[in-house]
């Protein structure tokens, strides 16, 4: 068992619900920017070769990635030096709200360079936030609640990133053939979709929503008191960084659930970031047919998360993760194996006509193909948030709280130290032979391999001859 200083004192629950808040807050960066609204109009409309967009597109992944695997665990270990978390979530806080509101000047035809790096930097800061939120978890809540508060704050982001996709469908992105939105109302501000408006409004969007609701986790979450200073935190962190690595040696149950989360998380990440982009430029969906798309997908992963809560506490947190891995799996085969005439890899021919209604509207998901890929997508949506809450919660039960920070840190970079390889494989593969299907194929060699090495990990990763430490 772990020591009694692992024991979390009581929390009241405003502190704790304001802490799952973040989740809320963060997650419309996720949701609209990065997979269904801004990075499928970066592929399909700012880039005017699908092909090239995709590669671009992964290329800015494996960047930002890169980073996050490189400093993510030195920030840990720095954390449990300093003491405080929020005053880091702060300053965080202004790097990605000011990258995501330079996204507006992202319009069609203007150089790539200026998205690409407000995307980089925005990726940046919320990863590096997302570790010291994280790492607070262990002192709010029980060992025994961790699966649930954690699957359920997780879901509580989903439908924060839902509300946000409601919000562009309904009030701001206007049909480019009427002008109206989804419920027939002109778009608020006058946003063009000619001109991309519709999408590059998700960048300011999901700044101000950010500021706004992680006010509630710094007003009412406890903090660890501040400990060294910033000078003193940087040394300590990185002199416990080296420590905390050499440690992992004696610690084998931990490393080796780093090292299977390390590669299926990055099958994930590329399937979560790809998985929009790919069914753009696969059926040319413009800012409706995606957010559609987005809403769908969030609505079953909120109703994913919920259930997993409750499996987690009765099975445990690896049989979670497993089963969520099993099912991406499947649906990754199924999307990869789709064209617009086919499934399967050609052994179901599908219509590949696109269908209009009486007034020359195209229908949305009218091809037959396109329910297919929404199918799967369905399937994705129902466990990729379980695979990853899971993922979080097996960590905090096989750690102290004293260690959180640096092991969450560790954490991290298991997420983010291989993330560049998936994209940059999808890419590379892509441009090597000029075909998104066959680049997408990268992503489950990814999500196998780590459920095996997952399969052999203990649960919880706790080695019997360091159960004291």
């Amino acid at each position: 068992m772990l020591s009694d200083s692992s024991l979390t004192p009581p929390v009241a629950k405003r502190g704790i619900v304001s802490w799952m808040f973040y989740d809320w807050a963060a997650q419309p960066f996720f949701t609209v920017v990065l997979t269904f609204i801004f990075g499928p109009y970066f592929v399909s409309r700012l880039v005017d070769d699908p092909v090239m967009g995709q590669a671009a597109w992964g290329y800015t992944v494996t960047v930002s990635g890169f980073v996050i695997a490189l400093l993510s665990p030195v920030l840990g270990s720095i954390a449990d030096a300093s003491g405080s978390r929020k005053k880091w979530i702060g300053c965080f806080a202004v790097v990605q709200i000011s990258a995501l509101s330079l996204l507006w000047f992202a319009a069609p035809g203007s150089a790539l360079w200026l998205p690409m790096l407000c995307v980089i930097l925005a990726s940046i800061a919320a990863e590096f936030s997302v570790v010291f939120n994280d790492s607070m978890m262990p002192r709010l809540v029980s060992k025994a609640d961790v699966g649930r508060i954690s699957n359920t704050a997780w879901g509580l982001g989903y439908a924060g990133g839902l509300v946000a996709l409601f919000i562009v469908l309904l009030l701001l992105a206007g049909s480019p053939i009427t002008g109206i939105t989804l419920i027939g109302l002109t778009p608020l501000f006058g946003l063009d979709p000619a001109l991309g408006e519709d999408a590059r409004i998700t960048g300011p969007l999901a700044a101000v929503w950010y500021l706004i609701f992680i006010i509630p986790m710094f007003l009412f979450t406890p903090d660890t008191k501040s400990g060294l200073s910033l000078t003193n935190a940087v040394k300590t962190g990185l002199s416990e960084l080296a420590g905390t690595l050499k440690e992992l040696k004696e610690r084998s149950a931990i490393l080796k659930f780093l090292v299977a989360r390390m590669i299926y998380q990055d099958g994930v990440n590329g399937l979560l970031a790809l998985g929009g982009v790919f069914a753009a430029g696969m059926f040319g969906w413009r800012t409706l047919e995606m957010g559609v798309y987005g809403i769908l997908l969030l609505v079953v992963a909120i109703f994913g998360c919920y259930f997993a809560g409750k499996i987690d506490t009765r099975i445990g947190s690896k049989k979670v993760v497993c089963i969520s891995l099993v099912c991406l799996i499947i649906a990754t085969l199924g999307i990869v194996s789709t064209a617009p005439s086919y499934t399967l890899f050609g052994l179901i021919e599908l219509p590949p006509d696109i269908p209009y209604d009486q007034l020359g509207h195209r229908i949305l998901f009218g091809m037959p193909a396109e329910q297919y890929y929404v199918a799967c997508g369905l399937l994705i949506g129902l466990v990729f948030g379980p695979a990853q809450a899971s993922s979080r919660a097996y960590l905090a039960r096989s750690v102290s709280v004293e260690e959180a920070g640096r092991f969450f840190g560790l954490y991290a970079l298991s997420g983010r130290a291989t993330s560049f390889l998936a994209p940059m494989a999808v890419a590379s593969l892509t441009l090597l032979t000029d075909s998104a299907r066959i680049g997408m194929c990268a992503l489950i060699v990814f999500l196998v391999v780590g459920f095996l090495i997952l399969l052999a990990a203990p649960y919880p990763a706790i080695d019997k001859k360091t159960e004291t430490h």
